[in-house]
C-alpha cells in the first residue's frame, strides 16, 4: 500500500529517509574517489564504482526475482505463457519438481556474494578520513556501516521487493531476470551449499515430520552425486567454521575491540539465528500473501 505523503508525518519521514540516503551515497562515493576503500585503494576508484553499482543493480533483481518466483507459485502457467514469455521461461523450470527450493538455495548465496562485493567496493579502510567530517559522524555512517546499510537496503533490496510483490510477472519478464535465475540454479548445482540439505534432514528428523518432495527418491548415480556434493559442502562448511571461530577467539574480526571472545561467539551465533529466521519468514510471507 502506497504511503499518503499528504499526511505531515508521512511526508516528514519520507524527506528524512531520502535525505539520509542521499547523504550516505555522497559519503560512499567520496570515500571511493579518495581511494579509501579496499577495491578503490588496491585497484582503482573506477573499478570500485563499477563493482559497487553493478552489485547493487544485480541485487535488485536477486531480491525482486525471489518475490516474483515465490509469489507466482499458485498461478497457472498457461495464463501468461504467451503474454509474458520470458517470465514463463523461468517459471516453467522453477516449478518443476523441487527446483524452487534449489533456486532459493542458490539465490541466498548470491545475496551474500553481492553484499560482500558492495562492502569491498564502498566500505572504508582502516584509518580512512573524509572531508574533515567529525569523528562521530564518520563513525556512525561509515565506521559503523550505516551508510552502506541504507544504500544496500533502500536501493538494492526493499524497493525491488515491494515492486516485485505488486508486479510479479512484469518484474521477471526480461533476460536479466532469466540470467539471474540461471546463475542461482548453477550455484545450487555446484554443490557448494549442499550442507544445507543435511541441516534440513536433521531438523526434519528432530521434528518427526517427513520432508515433502515433488520428486521421486534419488537412486543410483543421482543419489551418489547428491551425497557426494553434500560431503564436499560439509567439508567446506567445517573449514569455514574453523576459520571463523579462530578469528573470533583471536579477536581478528571487525567486532568492537574489547569484546571478550566468548561474547563474540555468542553474538555471532545469535546473529546467524536471527538472519536464518528472517530469511525463512520472508519466504513464508511471500508464499502466503
Amino acid at each position: 500500500m502506497a504511503k499518503d505523503l499528504s499526511q505531515p508525518l508521512e511526508a516528514i519521514k519520507a524527506v528524512i529517509s531520502c535525505g539520509l540516503l542521499a547523504f550516505s551515497i555522497a559519503l560512499i562515493m567520496g570515500l571511493i574517489a579518495k581511494s579509501e576503500t579496499k577495491i578503490s585503494g588496491d585497484v582503482s576508484p573506477a573499478l570500485a564504482y563499477v563493482t559497487l553499482w553493478g552489485a547493487i543493480i544485480w541485487l535488485t533483481m536477486v531480491e525482486g526475482g525471489q518475490g516474483s518466483l515465490v509469489g507466482l507459485t499458485p498461478v497457472n502457467l498457461d495464463l501468461y505463457k504467451e503474454s509474458h514469455k520470458l517470465a514463463y521461461k523461468s517459471t516453467v523450470v522453477c516449478y518443476e519438481g523441487d527446483n524452487l527450493d534449489r533456486y532459493l538455495l542458490g539465490r541466498q548465496f548470491m545475496v551474500v556474494l553481492v553484499v560482500f562485493t558492495v562492502n569491498m567496493s564502498g566500505g572504508p579502510n582502516e584509518g580512512a578520513t573524509l572531508w574533515g567530517l567529525p569523528d562521530w559522524i564518520f563513525d556512525i555512517f561509515l565506521g559503523g556501516g550505516l551508510a552502506m546499510i541504507l544504500l544496500t537496503c533502500n536501493v538494492g533490496q526493499l524497493n525491488s521487493q515491494v515492486n516485485a510483490s505488486h508486479c510479479m510477472l512484469d518484474y521477471i519478464n526480461n533476460y536479466f531476470a532469466y540470467f539471474t535465475f540461471c546463475v542461482a540454479m548453477l550455484i545450487e548445482f555446484s554443490g557448494l551449499l549442499h550442507a544445507s540439505y543435511l541441516i534440513q534432514f536433521a531438523v526434519a528428523a528432530m521434528s518427526g515430520k517427513p520432508i515433502e518432495s515433488n520428486e521421486e527418491p534419488r537412486q543410483g548415480l543421482a543419489s551418489a552425486f547428491f551425497w557426494g556434493r553434500c560431503l564436499v559442502s560439509l567439508a567446506i562448511l567445517g573449514f569455514c567454521f574453523a576459520v571463523t571461530f579462530q578469528a573470533l577467539f583471536n579477536e581478528q574480526t571487525t567486532l568492537w575491540s574489547g569484546v571478550p571472545p566468548a561474547v563474540a561467539v555468542i553474538v555471532w551465533v545469535l546473529l546467524m539465528c536471527v538472519v536464518g529466521m528472517l530469511e525463512g519468514m520472508q519466504i513464508a510471507f511471500f508464499a502466503m500473501a
